[in-house]
């Protein structure tokens, strides 16, 4: 439910999502999905899987709507090391070590969008960033099975969903007073 008011507000022009985070994110999620069912998750991997989905549709509506005309040289790092690091959990025969590599990935997708969202916090849609972090606990709740495979992906996400929170709250406070 989380992305539909967010889908809702791209339209609108109030959001403007970075291609290459929604791209990584939409790319790695997906796979995680796979990584985590294959590790026993369960019906708790599935919220992962319909994320997956939406993300790439997200990605898709960014570069229809040109959301974001500001990416930096830093924003090419990101994404390359991302789309670099990939091939490697295909090479693991081991769920863990495709779901830690797919989470630094995951991870290495925050940055275009914390820069961006520095830079222009009033850009960024918190409301969705908190229900995503909310997606993350409930699905961590919901693991028919607890290891660091079917751990990691979601608690690392829900963390930085809450880092980025903060960092924007704080920014828009900055940023207005300005």
């Amino acid at each position: 439910m989380a992305f539909v008011p967010y889908i809702r507000s791209i339209f609108a022009e109030a959001t403007k999502p970075h291609i290459f985070s929604w791209i990584i994110w939409g790319t790695t999620t997906s796979i995680v999905f796979f990584a985590q069912l294959e590790a026993e998750g369960g019906i708790g991997a599935w919220p992962i899987g319909v994320s997956g989905f939406v993300a790439a549709f997200i990605a898709l509506l960014a570069f229809i709507k040109r959301s974001d005309a500001s990416i930096t040289k830093m924003d090419w790092v990101f994404f390359l090391s991302a789309l670099a690091s990939l091939p490697f959990w295909y090479f693991t025969s081991n769920p863990l070590w495709a779901v830690v590599v797919l989470t630094i990935v995951d991870l290495l997708g925050f940055g275009p969008t914390i820069r961006k969202a520095y830079d222009f916090p009033h850009q960024e849609n918190m409301a969705f960033f908190l229900l995503f972090m909310a997606r993350n606990i409930f699905a961590l709740l919901a693991l028919e099975s607890y290891s660091l495979a079917t751990l990691l992906f979601p608690l690392s996400v829900g963390i930085a969903c809450l880092f980025l929170l903060v960092m924007v709250g704080y920014r828009r406070r900055i940023v207005h007073t300005e």
